[in-house]
């Protein structure tokens, strides 16, 4: 369909290279959490303009503006990157949303085990990956951060807290999703 009758749909863009089955695995679930489709496209702009050589990290609001470029109206964009992010005043953000735009960007590299020098885990970097796209798409469907540590909208501060909080939106925030 076209125009306003047109079915909201969620768009996955792989940013630098993605292993194909997490992309799949994030679909899925985020069909399962937002109630709508999500495709996947292969979002070609080069990183490296979002470098930043300083702070050897890329700007995620450099990304949020590639991403925004080539989206349609109505639709949710989620970028995922393999790279370290930051938003200027942070050291360092898994991920990031402009609510306005309905873009969001997540950050593979910190929700690893072995960015930490710890042993590999592929399931709690699965399980983190997860609660990082609902949580950045949580905000371009209008959602704030949330008080409650379960509640995939709850701040992440660290990986202790993204560890903590659940897949899933709380009572006071499922009710608050719009589309």
């Amino acid at each position: 369909m076209t125009g306003q009758y047109r079915e909201m749909k969620i768009i996955l863009k792989p940013i630098s290279y993605v292993d194909k089955g997490l992309v799949e695995e994030l679909k899925q679930k985020l069909e399962q959490t937002f109630g709508c489709p999500v495709e996947t496209v292969i979002k070609t702009f080069d990183p490296e303009k979002a470098y930043d050589k300083r702070r050897k990290q890329y700007l995620g609001t450099r990304f949020l503006s590639q991403l925004k470029k080539d989206k349609v109206k109505g639709d949710k964009v989620l970028g995922i990157a393999d790279v370290d992010l930051y938003s200027p005043g942070l050291n360092f953000i898994f991920g990031q949303a402009d609510i306005a735009s309905g873009t969001s960007v997540i950050s593979l590299t910190r929700l690893r085990q072995l960015y930490y020098d710890l042993p590999a885990d592929e399931d709690l970097f699965r399980d983190r990956a997860v609660k990082e796209a609902v949580h950045e798409l949580g905000h371009t469907f209008g959602l704030d951060h949330c008080p409650d540590p379960k509640c995939v909208m709850h701040f992440s501060n660290s990986l202790s807290d993204t560890d903590l909080k659940q897949a899933t939106f709380c009572g006071r925030c499922r009710p608050k999703l719009i589309k």
